[in-house]
C-alpha cells in the first residue's frame, strides 16, 4: 500500500491519479498513524515551506515520517516534500525543517540570465535532468529526459553525495536526492507525462 500524506498543502488527487494510472492502490490520509501501517510513503506538497511544517506539525506527521524512514520504508518526497526533508529554508525568513538530510533550502538568484536571456523565477515549465549516478527511482529513465518544474526554491545538500541529479536553470541546481530509502524530486512527477508516470512505476515497485 502507498500512503500519500494529506497535510493541507499539496496535489494530492493529481499524484494519487498517477499511481492509478500504473496501476498501483494509492490512499490518501490525514492520519498520522497510517503512515506506520503503510508500506511505502509520498510526501508532496506545494506552497510555502513554512507552512507546510506548521501543518506538519500541527497535524502529528513528523514523527510518524521520522519513523518511517527510520525503519527503511520507501519514501518519495515531491517538489516542496523534498524541501521539507533538508534542515532549514530561508523562505519568509529562516524556518527549521524536519532535518533528515542535512542542507539548506535557497532561492534562485534574481538577474539569472541563459544565452542573453533573462530567466523569470518562478522555474516554471519544462526542462532537462542530468542523471548522477544510478537510483531505483529513474531506472527507465534516459539521462536528459525532460520534466515538469514549478519552484522558487531549491535545494543545497551538504553532502553532494546524496544528489541524485541537477538541472539547469541560470544555474545547476539539485533536481532530485536520494539517500538509503529516501527519494525525492524538485519537480512533478505526477505532471511529467510518461516520464513521471515510469519513476511512479519504479517508486511502487521498489524493493524494501
Amino acid at each position: 500500500m502507498i500512503t500519500i500524506i494529506d497535510y493541507g498543502m499539496g496535489n494530492l488527487r493529481s499524484v494519487q491519479k498517477g499511481f492509478e494510472k500504473i496501476g498501483a492502490e494509492a490512499v490518501v490520509t490525514s492520519n498520522p498513524t497510517d503512515l506506520l501501517k503503510a508500506d511505502r510513503v509520498v510526501l508532496p506538497g506545494v506552497g510555502a515551506f513554512r507552512d507546510c511544517i506548521h501543518n506538519l506539525q500541527q497535524g502529528g506527521f513528523v514523527e510518524p515520517i521520522l519513523q518511517v524512514i527510520q525503519q527503511g520504508k520507501p519514501f518519495l518526497g515531491i517538489c516542496l516534500g523534498l524541501q521539507l526533508l533538508f534542515s532549514e529554508s530561508e523562505e519568509f525568513g529562516l524556518h527549521r525543517g524536519l532535518g533528515v538530510i542535512p542542507g539548506r533550502v535557497v532561492r534562485f538568484p534574481e538577474g539569472m540570465s541563459e544565452s542573453g536571456e533573462k530567466l523569470p523565477v518562478p522555474h516554471m515549465g519544462w526542462n532537462q535532468i542530468t542523471l548522477q549516478g544510478g537510483t531505483p527511482l529513474f531506472h527507465g529513465i534516459a539521462d536528459g529526459s525532460n520534466v515538469y518544474f514549478v519552484h522558487s526554491y531549491y535545494v543545497m545538500p551538504d553532502n553532494p553525495a546524496v544528489v541524485a541529479a541537477t538541472c539547469r536553470y541560470g544555474i545547476t541546481f539539485c533536481a532530485a536526492i536520494r539517500k538509503d530509502n529516501i527519494m525525492a524530486v524538485q519537480f512533478h512527477p505526477e505532471k511529467s507525462q510518461a516520464i513521471g508516470l515510469q519513476m511512479l512505476k519504479n517508486f511502487a515497485e521498489m524493493k524494501d
